[in-house]
């Protein structure tokens, strides 16, 4: 282990060098022991918030406002600590806060992948990227108080889905068979259940839905190109990514 390593931990995904992963625990501990009083902190986590984070979270609103005029709900398929899904949330308060019917969904199993397939590359293992016990009891306040914080907070726009989404996904669409998908962020990092999902969701898109990826193109996670070239292909798409990330990338359907 010398330059990267990309399995240093399952609690994170990593091009880091060791050097860099060592600065970073270094200033955790100096945000740990931040003066600054509890109840400003929140106000104040631009101060922590690394060039890497960042980026994540520009690319996340660029993709949302393509969807701003296109009618339907926002999906994320592996949503584990759940960032993606607050920031969504931020979102539609931001640009379209009474727009009632954008529900935010996330899918997870909350305790690791279920099963890992022979296209999944050799790093990937079943239970990885598992959360701590409960948490999406944890993640359904912190999601209660963000859309608290916009206007029609008594209405509740966002769902946590637990379980795993090859059944999940089929079970919600029936019990919602009104759904149409704007917005579908896959980050599931698996060939077989992306695969699932692209195929459940297919009648439920429209031209202006965003198809959305964490893992394309990448070699540690082969699984999620496989699935996409085999259910919708790459010759009909333009596929495109920010100059501020390399990793999420994502398709307009047209």
């Amino acid at each position: 282990m010398t330059e990267i390593d990309e399995a240093l931990t399952p609690r994170k995904r990593t091009l880091a060098s060791l050097n860099e992963l060592s600065k970073r625990d270094d200033f955790f501990d100096t945000y740990a022991r931040s003066p600054i009083p509890d109840e400003e902190i929140l106000g104040n986590l631009g101060l922590f918030l690394n060039r890497q984070t960042l980026s994540r979270m520009l690319i996340l609103n660029d993709i949302y406002r393509q969807i701003i005029d296109v009618q339907g709900v926002v999906v994320e398929f592996g949503c584990r600590w759940g960032q993606n899904l607050a920031m969504f949330s931020s979102f539609r308060g931001m640009y379209e806060p009474f727009n009632h019917t954008r529900r935010i969904v996330g899918f997870d199993s909350f305790s690791g992948f279920p099963e890992v397939s022979e296209f999944d590359g050799e790093k990937l293992a079943v239970g990885g990227w598992s959360t701590t016990p409960g948490y999406e009891d944890y993640l359904d306040e912190v999601l209660a108080y963000h859309e608290s914080e916009s206007p029609l907070g008594h209405i509740k726009r966002y769902e946590i889905v637990k379980g795993d989404v090859t059944t999940t996904l089929e079970a919600y669409l029936e019990r919602h068979p009104e759904t149409i998908i704007a917005l579908a962020y896959f980050d599931l990092d698996l060939y077989a259940p992306t695969k699932r999902c692209l195929e459940l969701i297919r009648d439920r898109i429209t031209k202006g839905t965003v198809l959305a990826f964490d893992e394309l193109n990448w070699a540690s996670f082969p699984g999620e190109t496989r699935a996409m070239k085999e259910v919708f292909g790459f010759d009909r798409w333009a596929i495109r990514r920010s100059p501020f990330n390399p990793r999420p990338s994502w398709v307009v359907v047209e």
